[in-house]
Order: structure tokens, then sequence, then C-alpha cells
């Protein structure tokens, strides 16, 4: 894999996700308790043997880019292996900002040129899966293929949500439909391509297009250039609420293939505030911890069924925590109720409040594409008061934000609270 460079596409705003990036990029919104999102893909790396990596970035790319660090809690400091985080080289033009995937990648051609390559690997950095890119690049290569594309299965109601590829007997992509209405097939991209460093770079230079799936790959296919590689195993992109929370879950069914640790999964400890310096969960007198995964400092008075708790969360005495994934420092006040709640950090529930009860069937009357399946999003730093009830499919505003709770302090089902402007 040596001969292999890779850009990590680490860009988007991932708006679908709501409060959860109102602070962070997409790939850093926290997962499974320890990790980011973006750990997946770049231990899918470190795993694979890649060498060299170039993260591009641009929305509010401070967390993670704190996240990376120098690379080393994925191996990826020396002399022959290393990470470089690329945001847009604004100051030279008005346009400086990516326009697209492509365009990315277009923008930091002169750093490819300077790392001689035969292949370039370009990943999404907001997927969670496992993947051994030394396959996908022994398939690239074997096939005699100018491009290759990750694919796999989708359910067919899901099809609009992905770049979907037609393909004919010898496993070449002969037409692609983007995020199509009605697919003609549910074979779905995984956001995972391979280029020969030359096609990719004459593509990029020849033309002005700025998206891959929507300009590049078409393009390509026309040519007859385009192979699929054929992937199973667990993979999704956790783009939207519902998605995020189904991956998270997953953690705590032991059918559903997703296993970090199994997986060799990394992630940077020292910027969580190390969470291996604190003490291990505690289970006080009365605590009832049923099919969860407790962060280390977790400390556990109360019930909790089926969630995830980062590193620090506490759940006082009579406090019931079911379906939901509560992140780091967030605490949980005596007889307070959550059910499928979705909360950023250092969220304070208070004694008595119920988040998370109600009419499930009811959407975000904000944010009817988000929120419809009866979760409820709270935001970093959000304060629920004492005696509060809040409603399915709804999102609490947090840290600096406007607007006060209602008499009461009744949120509706459907309803946003203490939101200064949408996410």
């Amino acid at each position: 894999m040596r001969e292999t460079f890779t850009f990590v596409l680490a860009g988007g705003v991932g708006s679908r996700l709501n409060v959860l990036v109102r602070h962070r990029a997409k790939p850093a919104v926290p997962f499974g308790g320890i990790y980011r999102i973006i750990d997946f893909v770049l231990s899918n790396a470190m795993n694979s043997g890649i060498s060299q990596v170039a993260v591009l970035t641009q929305y509010k790319p401070l967390s993670l880019m704190e996240h990376i660090g120098d690379g080393s809690a994925w191996d990826f400091a020396g002399r022959t292996r290393w990470i470089k985080i690329l945001p847009p080289r604004t100051g030279e033009k008005d346009s400086d900002w990516y326009k697209g995937t492509a365009d990315a990648c277009r923008q930091n051609l002169d750093l490819l040129a300077a790392h001689p390559s035969r292949q370039v690997l370009v990943l999404s950095g907001d997927h969670v899966y496992r993947m051994d890119y030394r396959a996908l690049v022994r398939h690239h290569r074997e096939r005699g293929a100018r491009v290759t594309v990750a694919m796999m299965p989708v359910p067919w109601e899901e099809t609009h949500q992905f770049g979907i590829g037609i393909t004919d007997g010898e496993g070449r992509i002969v037409d692609w439909e983007e995020k199509p209405a009605r697919a003609r097939s549910n074979l779905a991209s995984m956001g995972i391509y391979v280029f020969d460093t030359d096609y990719l770079v004459r593509a990029l230079r020849e033309t002005g297009e700025v998206d891959f799936g929507h300009h590049i790959l078409p393009a390509a296919m026309a040519r007859g250039d385009v192979h699929a590689f054929p992937f199973e195993g667990y993979w999704r992109d956790v783009g939207t609420v519902e998605a995020y929370w189904a991956a998270n879950m997953d953690l705590i069914r032991p059918e559903s293939g997703l296993a970090p640790e199994d997986w060799g999964v990394c992630t940077n400890l020292e910027a969580e505030g190390r969470p291996g310096d604190r003490p291990p969960a505690r289970l006080l007198p009365g605590a009832e911890v049923r099919s969860s995964i407790l962060g280390p400092g977790c400390v556990i008075e109360g019930r909790v069924e089926g969630s995830i708790l980062s590193p620090g969360v506490r759940v006082a005495r009579g406090a019931e925590v079911s379906g939901s994934i509560l992140m780091h420092g967030t605490r949980v006040g005596p007889g307070a109720v959550l059910h499928r709640v979705i909360a950023d950090k250092e969220v304070v529930v208070g004694a008595g409040a119920r988040v998370g009860h109600g009419d499930p069937g009811r959407a975000n009357r904000s944010f009817p594409g988000h929120l419809r399946s009866g979760l409820t999003l709270v935001a970093k730093g959000a304060v629920v008061p004492d005696g509060a009830v809040v409603g399915t499919n709804c999102v609490v505003g947090g840290e600096g934000e406007g607007g006060g709770w209602p008499p009461g302090g009744v949120v509706g089902d459907g309803e946003c609270v203490g939101l200064a402007a949408a996410p």
C-alpha cells in the first residue's frame, strides 16, 4: 500500500444530524461511548497498511483537528507514516471554499504530486464500517480498472439516499443514478473510490466538475472505465439522526456485526479528557444496568437499559434511562426518566424531568425530515429544568442558545425549545 495515496473527505456539514453538528463537523460526532465517527476510516487505513493520509476539512473543523492531532493514535506519526489536515485555502480568491468532493481533491493536487503514487484512495470520513483496503486496491489492479467504486446492496426503500450503480455481467458499472426517486438497482455506492493516479489528475485538471458522484464518475462510466468492488459486511452511513441512533444501538446487539474492539478501531483518548485516567464505572446500591455500554467514570444509581453512556455520565437514584445515547459528562437527576434520547456532552437533566415520552408519530414541526421516528435530541450543555416534560421528536437547545422554556416546562411532541436559530 506504499504506492497508494489517500484522501479522506471530512468537510461536509451533515445538517441532518441537527444540533449534534452545531459545534462540530459530522466526522467528529462522538460515537459508541469513546469513539468519534472518523475513527473507523482512520483505523481502517491504519489496519490496511496505508502510510499517507490527507484529511480534507471545511465545516467547523476545530474539534476534528483536535481529535486527529498528530495522528499518533492511529500510528500516523513518523518519517514514513503521516497524516495531514487540509482546510480550504481561503484568502487566494473569493471561491476558495471546497465546492464539492472532487473540487476538494483538485485544490490539493500539489500535495498529491509531491508524494508519487500508483493509485489514489478516496474515502468518506463519516461512515461506520470495517474494510481492508488492500483487497479493494488488489481488485482494482487485477481488473485493470481505471476507477473502482466499493458497492453493497441496500434495502430498496433506502436507495434514494445513495448513489446507485447499474453493472454489467463483468462487474463494470455502466450507469449511475445519484439518489434516485425510483432506482433501477439497489447496489449503493459506499463513498469509497480507487483511481489510477494519472487518471484522477487528468480528470480533475481537464474539467471544472466539482463532485465525484454527480460529475466525475458518470463521465468515467461513459468511457467504460469504472468497475464495482462488491462488499459484504457491516457498513452504515450515519448521516441521519435515526441512522446514527441505530448504529449506536447495534453496539449492544451481538448479532449486528458491529464490533469496534474486535476490528481494531483506535481513537485519540488524549483528546477526550483522558478517559483512561478515569476510574472504572461504578454501580452504587440500587443501580440496575441491562444491555448497555458504560464508559469509564460513569456513576449509576438508577436504572439503565439498552443505552450507550460515554465517560463521566451520572445517573442519579430513581432515574431511568432506556434506548438512549448520553455523551460525556451528562448528568441525569433523581427520578428523571429518559427514553430514546440523544444527549450531547455536558447535558443536565433536572430531578423528576421526563424526556422522550409521547406520540412517536408526530414529526418535529421545524425539522420534519430530521426527527420523525420518536427520538429526541438534547444539545450540548443544555439544562432541562426540574420536573420538565419533553415529548418525542423534540429538539432541546444547548449552551449559549436563546429562548426560554414554556410555562410549566412542558414541550409537546414535535416541538423545539431553547434554540436561537435553526441548526
